[in-house]
């Protein structure tokens, strides 16, 4: 843990991800949920690169297995390039139950997997790996793969870093920074997800958190938009209805687990420079807990990108009101107030130069002349009446006696 000033939810205990990487720049996860505030350095960094599964700003969309299908077997021992950029293939080396068996989206697969380094170095072999397919629980390449693979098929898969662990190394399994893998897969199982009306409350709740650990993974990584599609599925778990009973306590357990996801995927899109929809996640956290310091913070933070430095600060004060200790907030409002004041003078400048400068030479030149003009008109003006008057009345003189 850093030692930068953290803002963090009351009884917050659940364990880093493990496969994350520390980073200096990044931003930590707070004790596992949420993320700790940025200080003055990080303010306005931009985030890492972050090209699909390694890395851009914007992950680019990649053309879809289902696209890159035939709907025919294909045969052993010849390579597929499922992207088409040679970055991941597969190879059948035993033949499946037939296209028809092939997994779809959203279905919840079982597959035994044996993980080496493209030299060959051995990494790790778990016969029991289950995920959902299409959800981002594992790296890229393996679930891009799987969606192509037929019941009981098996079949070797190279995944270069892009579509693997990137350019940071992962702890868990032990893979070094930028490293192509070789995978041997074997297809074993895929049933329907189950309906979420009718999961259990503490099935559902245990389904959120594990997607929002997910998110959290990525956040950590600086794959910024996978950690959003991970807390929104998480939010999609939180917010379904159910046709089963749910106590109040599970209820309050649900919705500790949407804030949670809200605030953090608000992070996120700050890093995205999405600021809109981080104003809306702090929004939805603010609609259920007011006096949500991480949720004050950033909608704050939000607000001043945008420009909107009188809002952001009193948004600001609010949260230091409900926590004046708190430095990473006394720092922002500071630089705020500053900013402010620097854009109010640089107003008021702009509009003395267009009026001008009262305090000038020019200035009061320029009203003396305005001033002594119109002493000028006004004296012709009425010379030029009195003398039209007075010719009126010689007229009407002239005009009697004859």
């Amino acid at each position: 843990m850093t030692d930068k000033e953290q803002v963090a939810d009351p009884g917050d205990n659940s364990d880093m991800a493990p496969t994350a990487k520390k980073s200096g720049k990044a931003s930590l996860l707070d004790s596992g949920e949420d993320f700790e505030m940025l200080d003055e350095d990080d303010v306005d960094d931009d985030p890492p690169p972050l090209e699909d599964a390694g890395g851009g700003k914007k992950a680019k969309k990649e053309e879809s297995p289902e696209d890159q299908s035939t709907g025919l077997s294909a045969p052993i021992d010849e390579w597929m390039d499922i992207l088409g950029n040679g970055l991941l293939k597969k190879k059948v080396l035993q033949s499946g139950n037939g296209p028809d068996t092939r997994p779809t989206k959203g279905q919840n697969v079982i597959i035994h997997m044996r993980t080496t380094l493209a030299d060959g170095t051995f990494i790790e072999e778990q016969p029991n790996v289950s995920f959902t397919l299409g959800d981002g629980d594992v790296i890229q390449g393996l679930d891009l793969s799987v969606q192509l693979m037929e019941m009981g098929e098996k079949a070797l898969v190279q995944a270069d870093a892009k579509y693997a662990y990137g350019t940071l190394e992962s702890l868990s399994p032990p893979v070094p920074p930028s490293a192509d893998l070789s995978l041997e897969v074997q297809l074993l199982d895929a049933t329907e997800a189950p309906d979420l009306e009718l999961l259990p409350p503490q099935e559902r709740i245990a389904l959120a958190g594990k997607k929002r650990e997910r998110g959290n993974y990525y956040y950590q990584r600086g794959d910024y938009a996978f950690a959003v599609n991970s807390y929104g599925i998480a939010l999609q778990i939180t917010e379904a209805s159910s046709k089963v009973d749910i106590s109040l306590e599970e209820e309050e357990v649900l919705m500790d687990v949407k804030v949670k996801c809200l605030n953090n995927m608000a992070a996120a899109q700050l890093k995205l420079d999405h600021y809109e929809a981080a104003l809306r996640s702090c929004v939805s956290v603010l609609a259920h807990q007011p006096d949500n310091i991480k949720a004050l913070f950033r909608k704050g933070k939000v607000l001043a990108l945008q420009g909107e430095y009188a809002e952001a600060i009193s948004i600001l004060k609010r949260a230091l009101k409900l926590e004046p200790s708190n430095k990473t907030i006394h720092a922002e409002l500071s630089k705020l107030v500053k900013k402010h004041s620097e854009q109010k003078g640089a107003e008021q400048a702009m509009y003395k130069k267009m009026l001008g400068n009262p305090d000038s030479g020019n200035y009061g030149m320029q009203k003396h002349q305005a001033k002594s003009s119109w002493g000028v008109s006004w004296k012709w003006l009425f010379g030029a009446t009195a003398v039209a008057i007075g010719g009126v009345a010689l007229s009407v003189v002239i005009a009697a006696r004859n």
